[in-house]
């Protein structure tokens, strides 16, 4: 199913990320690990892409196995960053040829290696340029692209971010899936904006579980997003019990994810970290909710 089709369905929507592994050895545990995630029947699972395309394969495997085995619609994520154009079209034609029929496209993150080298030759500066390459696949795929509630941290401000945001769209994105965030007025803020800016598209948050104090510091680092007093204080007070923090990070993306359907969103996205037991008490603690 396209995931367009999907978001046009009455009543709220939860859905899970997973990443693939990295190497063959660690293929069956992932792929054990997202099944587990699978059987919550979430109302579709993405799953990434790593850096440089190096488990393209591996996002293809697990993203048919959970549409195959357990009719959850998926998404494939797909990069271009610092790709010819031979492979981008032929990691297209592999998910052609895997039935894939919803692909969010990624320019995908700098290394600081590639962040220092010279892009002026690059196919695919942006990731519109992956998108119109989609577009032009005769694939009939659903594209999805993604958004920064604050602000990307490569934009000048919030407005030339949301000008490179509607090129996006106008070269075909389809819906959005937005960086983690942790105060949900940032959201209702962004949206605002973008809506005011004639982007209409579908808009999915992107909700990131904080499970342990060092991935609290390793997401800041990585998305610079902005951290609200109040979970601060939760981190203060828990940080250091693994037990306590875990159950306090999934209290606080619960509150988040009710919030967001209480003021009229459908669609939460959440950043589950091949993490079923996550995913589980989070889903557990809107069953009612999601119906």
């Amino acid at each position: 199913m396209k995931l367009t089709e999907l978001f046009k369905k009455d009543g709220q929507l939860l859905s899970f990320e997973v990443f693939p592994p990295k190497t063959d050895s660690a293929f069956d545990s992932v792929k054990s690990a997202t099944e587990e995630i699978a059987k919550l029947r979430p109302s579709f699972m993405s799953v990434t892409y790593g850096a440089g395309g190096g488990t393209s394969k591996y996002t293809l495997e697990i993203a048919k196995n959970i549409k195959a085995q357990y009719g959850v619609p998926t998404l494939a994520h797909l990069t271009c960053v610092s790709s010819t154009r031979e492979t981008v079209k032929a990691r297209i034609e592999d998910m052609k040829a895997a039935g894939i029929q919803n692909v969010m496209a990624l320019r995908g993150d700098l290394t600081p290696e590639l962040m220092n080298s010279d892009r002026s030759g690059w196919v695919y500066q942006h990731a519109e340029d992956l998108i119109r390459e989609l577009k032009e696949a005769n694939a009939d795929f659903c594209i999805g692209g993604a958004c920064y509630p604050e602000v990307h941290p490569e934009s000048a401000n919030q407005a030339d971010d949301i000008r490179h945001l509607k090129e996006k769209v106008e070269a075909g994105c389809e819906f959005l899936t937005t960086q983690m965030f942790f105060d949900n007025n940032l959201l209702y803020n962004f949206l605002y904006k973008i809506r005011e800016q004639g982007i209409t598209v579908p808009i999915v948050p992107g909700i990131m579980p904080i499970t342990n104090a060092k991935q609290m510091k390793r997401s800041i680092e990585m998305s610079g997003c902005y951290v609200p007093q109040r979970f601060k204080s939760l981190l203060d007070k828990f940080g250091s019990s693994p037990a306590a923090m875990k159950q306090a990070g999934i209290a606080y993306a619960t509150d988040q994810i009710i919030d967001l359907y209480a003021n009229g969103i459908k669609n939460v996205h959440v950043y589950s970290m091949n993490n079923p037991d996550v995913a589980q008490k989070i889903q557990s603690n809107l069953s009612d909710i999601i119906g």
